[in-house]
């Protein structure tokens, strides 16, 4: 079945029919679902202030890299009003239908909303972060919104979530290892659950954007290559610090995701060579000129994409967070 290229809104209503086996399928009950006190020390146990003590000697040996990357990821995580009015307000989800596609964002974003308040208590509780400085750059960054060039198009948006999801599962990943390595568990184990959660979330928006390829290919194909040649901005593009323009501390973020490997220009290129192979790029038929054209254009995009992180050189360290104590 393939639906008239200019029907998003129809494309939208006929998956949206399926978001009861959707939520079942990629979000957790929420009763049986993990919350951030689980993984926190517990403030009515007599021995609160030793667990306090304990987490922070974990805390100590975390490199400087380290704590700058998690606070920015914790910042973006804590974003989440942006997010959800964002996606509120993509053609085809009507706030008016609960049963719909609004359905899935407010369960998505409640999933989502569990990360930001775990990280943000463990960092609290750290006492190696500048709280109220992090909470500047976190009011900036849901002040300041966003522009991530996808417009209210859900064929652009979802194949910016499952990018932005692919990205944030690998992100939380490495800090996860880097915990461990550094020899804090708990830290380890709770970057583990949350990139859990990001997974999921990715198999989601991919599944969405396949549902697409199959009702409405070309559309969907172009919409693919217009993403990529605009190229997918994170929301930690937009961060700052006190005193700073939109997005100053992005680029000394990615410095340190560069540097620590937690999130490279190789992980960027190597998420849409997966995208390719999910959403089978090069197989997909009854595509129209400008599909097909846009396919050509993806195909070739991973290894042009290759030869420029080639060229990518660590920057020094040389600039300093007021995150960190």
């Amino acid at each position: 079945m393939i639906i008239n290229k200019h029907s998003r809104i129809e494309v939208m209503n006929f998956l949206g029919q399926k978001i009861d086996s959707i939520v079942d399928e990629f979000l957790k009950k929420i009763d049986e679902n993990w919350q951030p006190t689980d993984f926190l020390p517990e403030s009515s146990a007599e021995n609160f202030t030793a667990q306090i003590k304990e987490l922070q000697e974990q805390c100590k040996e975390l490199p400087y890299d380290y704590l700058a990357v998690l606070v920015g990821d914790v910042i973006t995580e804590e974003a989440l009003p942006t997010y959800e009015s964002w996606l509120m307000d993509v053609e085809g989800i009507t706030k008016h239908e609960p049963q719909g596609w609004a359905k899935w964002i407010r369960m998505w974003t409640a999933e989502e909303n569990r990360h930001g308040d775990l990280l943000n208590k463990y960092l609290y509780l750290s006492g190696r972060v500048n709280m109220r400085q992090m909470e500047i750059s976190t009011q900036h960054l849901i002040a300041d919104g966003f522009d991530i060039g996808t417009s209210t198009d859900p064929y652009k948006n979802f194949v910016y979530t499952s990018f932005q999801e692919l990205a944030t599962n690998i992100s939380h990943r490495r800090t996860a290892t880097l915990a461990k390595q550094h020899g804090n568990a708990q830290l380890s184990k709770i970057c583990g659950v949350i990139a859990a959660d990001e997974a999921r979330h990715a198999r989601a928006y991919k599944s969405f954007v396949s549902g697409i390829f199959e009702l409405d290919p070309s559309e969907m194909m172009v919409a693919f290559e217009y993403m990529m040649r605009r190229k997918i901005v994170m929301p930690a593009h937009f961060l700052r610090q006190q005193g700073e323009t939109i997005g100053t501390a992005y680029s000394h973020f990615s410095d340190a995701a560069q540097r620590l490997g937690v999130y490279t220009s190789w992980d960027y290129t190597d998420i849409l060579e997966s995208l390719l192979v999910d959403w089978n790029i090069g197989n997909i038929k009854d595509l129209n000129d400008k599909g097909e054209k846009a396919r050509d254009y993806l195909m070739a995009l991973p290894e042009r994409f290759r030869k420029v992180a080639g060229r990518s050189i660590k920057a020094p360290l040389e600039y300093e967070f007021n995150w960190i104590n």
